[in-house]
């Protein structure tokens, strides 16, 4: 126990490990939490849609296909510019951590900066934040392959409509691809909301919980509650109604 009490930062206490905990809680289990507080995410929900769309993609004239790779080609090009603009913040971050000492210092004169924190402290939640915003990375160029899949998936896609099994899983499995890089997206754009509640830890650990429960509050209610997830949700309900 002594040994490892000697990798603790000075002044990190319970409150601080339950304000990186509930972070990291939060962000990892939102999608199994939202499927016990409603219907799913927006996206799961869309999945139906997708598959509807890959069907029909299916027996329809080329120039129609063109126009749907260009759809899909605009969400590859937004992937790109969020894992661009995620790597210049982790290139200042990792640039941060490289010169901690200073930056500690100029933080100081900072109102809203917890005074008391230890430089070793300091060093764990600029560390945190890196960590947020590497995951938020990867997940943007995860995305970006599974996008690169389904635009082969799509283009080996028949051109006759999918009557026969194998066309029918080729379309449904063509979505089910689409629908995880989307998942993957929100995966990254997700974890801007909750670097942005880490960056709270700089104010203490308590301003940190507080930060971290509105801002699931909010995204939940942006998926459960709010005009869109309504409009989707009778969306897929027409759709579902009209297939059955």
């Amino acid at each position: 126990m002594s040994d490892l009490a000697t990798y603790i930062p000075q002044g990190f206490g319970v409150a601080h490990a339950a304000a990186i905990g509930l972070i990291i809680a939060l962000w990892g289990f939102y999608t199994p939490i939202l499927k016990l507080l409603g219907r799913g995410s927006l996206n799961s929900q869309l999945h139906a849609v997708r598959l509807r769309w890959l069907q029909m993609h299916q027996g329809i004239e080329r120039e129609h296909r063109v126009f749907d790779a260009i759809l899909l080609g605009h969400i590859s090009s937004s992937i790109s510019y969020f894992g661009s603009g995620t790597l210049l913040v982790l290139a200042g971050l990792v640039s941060a951590l490289a010169n901690v000492n200073s930056v500690y210092l100029l933080t100081r004169s900072l109102a809203f900066v917890d005074h008391t924190m230890t430089l070793h402290l300091f060093t764990l939640c600029v560390f945190l934040l890196t960590a947020i915003l590497a995951q938020c990375f990867f997940s943007f160029t995860y995305a970006l392959r599974k996008m690169a899949y389904t635009f082969a998936m799509l283009g080996g896609l028949q051109a006759t409509r999918a009557e026969s099994p194998e066309a029918r899983i080729m379309g449904e499995q063509s979505a089910v691809v689409l629908t995880e890089a989307v998942r993957s997206i929100n995966t990254g754009i997700r974890g801007y909301y909750y670097a942005v509640a880490a960056l709270f830890l700089f104010a203490g650990p308590y301003a940190c919980i507080a930060a971290t429960l509105t801002i699931t509050a909010l995204l939940y209610y942006r998926q459960l509650f709010s005009p869109t997830a309504v409009a989707i949700a009778k969306y897929v309900d027409v759709l579902k109604g009209a297939k059955g």
